[in-house]
This record gives structure tokens, C-alpha cells and sequence, in this order.
């Protein structure tokens, strides 16, 4: 009886279910990618040439905060959208791109940092460690990449009144990738600072 009543569900209904199940098996794949770089980088750590207590840059701290921001920022959006205040929406989808772009920037700003440090990804000065922390933290920089266009077309629907109460998919499914990338930052950090 279930699975008939699934077949007979209307195409939008279908279609958001499609679309959530979607959106998961990715977020599922990624999972799954990021815990084996994690799992790979402990079992790298028992080599000899393992570098020992290195320290995070500040500016990787700062940008945890900033993207922890964002997804408040996108929260208060979702919320605002929801209660027809589109006006109060589309300022927190602003602030949120804002957010992502600085998280960015602020991501740079950390691998200069290791940089300045003589820390670098390939060549004589190189070791296993950074190389590791800079291809974990680069691949998230490209997901959060992903993540700020589809806030970019978020934020142009919005702003072209496609989204409100009753018509948020676009905008729930651009949110839950967002507050992933964000948990899985803050997983990172804490594993690189238990861990590193």
C-alpha cells in the first residue's frame, strides 16, 4: 500500500524527495571521502618523518568562527523566508555569501601562513603531515566553492520572489549542504588539533 501511495504522489512532492535523497547520497559520499583522508592521515602517523605538535594557524581558527557565522546567517534566513519576510531574507542570504566569501579568504590567509612558516605541500621543505592538511583542507575550500554558488542562485531567486512560505526546497537543500560543510569544517579542525 505504501509503496502505491508513493507512485501516486503528485510530481512536486516526488520531485522534492528526489531531490533530498539526492542531495544525501552526496553529502553521504563525502562523508565517506573526508573519514577516509582522516583515517589515512592517523595511520600516516605512525612514520618516521611524521612531523610532531604542529600547530594550526590562527588564521584556520578564525575562519571556523566566521563559517559557524554563516550558518547562523543562513538560519535566520531559512526563518525569515519561511514567515514571508523576504526583505529580512535576502539581507541574511547576503550576509551569508559575505560570510563564505571571507571564510575563503581567510582559508588563504591560513595556508600563507604555513607558507610563512617554511611549510609547504610539495618539494625538499615538504613532509607527509602538510601534505595532508593542505590537500583535506584545499578539497573543502573547493566544496565550499560549490556551496557559495549554489548560494549565488539562492540569492538570485530570492531576489526574483521564487522562494516562500510553502516553495523553500531550493533553499532548504542549498542550507543543509551549508551546515554540512560547516560540521564537517569543525570536525577537521578538532581532528587536526587532537590529532595534528
Amino acid at each position: 500500500m505504501k509503496n502505491r501511495d508513493l507512485t501516486q504522489q503528485p510530481d512536486p512532492i516526488k520531485k522534492e524527495r528526489a531531490s533530498k535523497m539526492m542531495l544525501w547520497f552526496g553529502i553521504v559520499s563525502l562523508i565517506m571521502t573526508f573519514a577516509g583522508w582522516t583515517s589515512a592521515y592517523i595511520v600516516s602517523s605512525s612514520r618516521e618523518d611524521w612531523m610532531e605538535d604542529f600547530q594550526l594557524p590562527m588564521a584556520f581558527w578564525y575562519s571556523t568562527g566566521i563559517l559557524l557565522l554563516s550558518s547562523l546567517t543562513y538560519m535566520m534566513a531559512l526563518r525569515s523566508v519561511r514567515q514571508g519576510q523576504q526583505r529580512a531574507g535576502s539581507l541574511w542570504l547576503g550576509i551569508t555569501l559575505v560570510a563564505g566569501l571571507v571564510f575563503i579568504y581567510s582559508q588563504f590567509s591560513g595556508f600563507s601562513q604555513m607558507i610563512g612558516y617554511g611549510y609547504y605541500f610539495t618539494g625538499p621543505t615538504s613532509n607527509i603531515t602538510l601534505s595532508y592538511l593542505f590537500l583535506i583542507a584545499a578539497v573543502h575550500i573547493a566544496h565550499v566553492v560549490a556551496g557559495l554558488i549554489s548560494l549565488v542562485v539562492v540569492v538570485v531567486k530570492q531576489l526574483r520572489g521564487k522562494y516562500g512560505p510553502g516553495r523553500m526546497l531550493g533553499m532548504e537543500l542549498g542550507s543543509t549542504f551549508w551546515h554540512f560543510l560547516d560540521l564537517l569544517w569543525v570536525y577537521l579542525m578538532l581532528f587536526f588539533y587532537f590529532f595534528g
